[in-house]
């Protein structure tokens, strides 16, 4: 498709007002960032306190305390790694705003992995110590703690959740599991949780002795229950009770593709974004339980929500089947894909296939003079082209440009789409140019290399890779 504006002039008095919004947010998130870090450095120094003050180092005098020290120290800062691990993803709306959901998901898969290895080389540790120490086996000494020890039944049943919880995150394991038992096992991390609340008190050689430090580990538990509470369920309740939210409409948009229209009250006080996204739940029979991440697929009015959705698993080969009327609890909005993050003024839009829906909402909320926002649209079949007469039609309004790349990679044909230099003849000035990129993971990884080679600066690269969160 020709480009609707040809034109390249670049303002430089947007691009002023942007830099001085962008200095001000990013003051912002310093200041909420080094109050955070803060936070959590500031507790990991007391940890290490408490394990030093109940004789980590200064009670060691052989080789098996070597170990009872090591798991002692391990365990602790395994407990502290699981309350982050839970509050990583319990809707914090600064850290949310601070670092956005796709990133918190992967600290949360990391912290996660790191706690199961500490908790499996405290169990360890700690037996091979105990053992140590009393001259036997350490299979006998496991036996004998199970056996006599407070807590220890229902601290293995946590350590047993929770490496279930680091097992079925593993790639191969998470396209095999059903959403239903992926989302059942990572709730459960909290019953794990609580079991080794269950365990460390009666047992922590840091606790028994000094009961102000085990004070300080119940204030750890119940800070952390106090703000789940609060942001992942009463915040979500007086959301639904707030907006009443029901589905107003089903539209068929092409072939496996559906976009639910969303109404409501006080819908423009959610302060909700182009590129963001809701963790949608449908209170119809077998989907209440189920929360989804979908993007909003058009800029938000304060009237209604839209959402598009692509038939892609079980839950979305169903969701057309939604009647009008059912009620919605939406969670969010979510995410940091939007206009706040740009700091240039002319911006080039990149979606691939679904990927389109965050974009067809930026590509009408953007705020940009005629000549510098332009949209490359890349599906594989022309009949996979989602909102074709809405993109055009904004387009043609906004005197944007707008380029449907239509083909398959793997042919002789189609192998040099969206390669630097293609992306160069579409949009010479990409280099100068802010950009957002939204699609299937393998086609956001090839783009973001050509945006590389393009030249393009990393820092003007901003990508959306939706994360599923339970």
């Amino acid at each position: 498709m020709e480009p609707s504006s040809g034109a390249t002039v670049i303002d430089s008095s947007p691009l002023v007002a942007l830099s001085s919004g962008l200095s001000r947010g990013r003051t912002s998130r310093h200041v909420i960032a080094t109050c955070l870090w803060l936070v959590i450095i500031a507790n990991a120094v007391v940890i290490v306190w408490l394990w030093l003050h109940g004789g980590g180092v200064s009670r060691v005098h052989g080789s098996a305390d070597v170990f009872t020290s090591l798991g002692r120290i391990t365990g602790l800062v395994a407990v502290y790694l699981a309350l982050i691990q839970v509050l990583l993803l319990a809707r914090l709306p600064p850290v949310e705003r601070l670092v956005g959901f796709d990133r918190l998901t992967v600290w949360h898969r990391l912290n996660g992995k790191a706690c199961i290895s500490l908790v499996v080389a405290h169990t360890v540790l700690i037996t091979v110590g105990y053992a140590g120490s009393e001259q036997i086996s350490a299979p006998r000494e496991f036996s004998r703690l199970l056996s006599s020890y407070p807590g220890m039944v229902t601290a293995t049943i946590g350590t047993v959740l929770m490496v279930g919880v680091v097992i079925s995150s593993l790639v191969i394991v998470r396209r095999r599991l059903p959403y239903e038992g992926w989302y059942f096992v990572h709730v459960s991390i909290y019953a794990g949780i609580a079991l080794s609340y269950l365990h460390q008190l009666p047992t922590g050689n840091e606790f028994t002795t000094h009961t102000s430090q085990a004070d300080y580990w119940i204030a750890l538990y119940v800070v952390t229950l106090t703000l789940l509470v609060c942001f992942r369920l009463a915040r979500p309740a007086w959301g639904a009770f707030r907006y009443r939210l029901r589905v107003a409409e089903v539209i068929r948009e092409a072939p496996g593709v559906v976009s639910l229209h969303i109404t409501g009250r006080h819908l423009d006080r959610l302060a909700a974004h182009a590129g963001q996204f809701m963790l949608w739940r449908f209170f119809t029979r077998g989907r209440w339980w189920q929360a989804h991440p979908f993007s909003l697929s058009a800029a938000p009015d304060g009237r209604s929500l839209r959402l598009t959705v692509k038939n892609v698993g079980n839950f979305t080969s169903r969701i057309a089947d939604i009647p009008p009327g059912t009620a919605v609890l939406a969670e969010g909005p979510f995410g940091t894909f939007t206009h706040l993050q740009r700091t240039r003024p002319r911006v080039a839009l990149i979606a691939g296939g679904i990927g389109i829906t965050p974009i067809r909402a930026l590509f009408e909320e953007l705020p940009a003079a005629p000549s510098e926002l332009a949209l490359i649209y890349r599906v594989i079949r022309e009949e996979d082209l989602v909102f074709r007469t809405e993109l055009e039609e904004i387009a043609r309004k906004r005197g944007a440009d707008l380029f449907f790349v239509v083909g398959d990679h793997r042919t002789i044909a189609g192998r040099d789409l969206l390669s630097p230099t293609h992306l160069l003849q579409l949009i010479p000035d990409i280099v100068e140019r802010e950009v957002y990129l939204c699609g299937p993971h393998t086609m956001m990884i090839r783009t973001e290399g050509s945006l590389h080679g393009a030249g393009v600066p990393g820092r003007q690269i901003h990508s959306e890779r939706f994360a599923l969160a339970a």
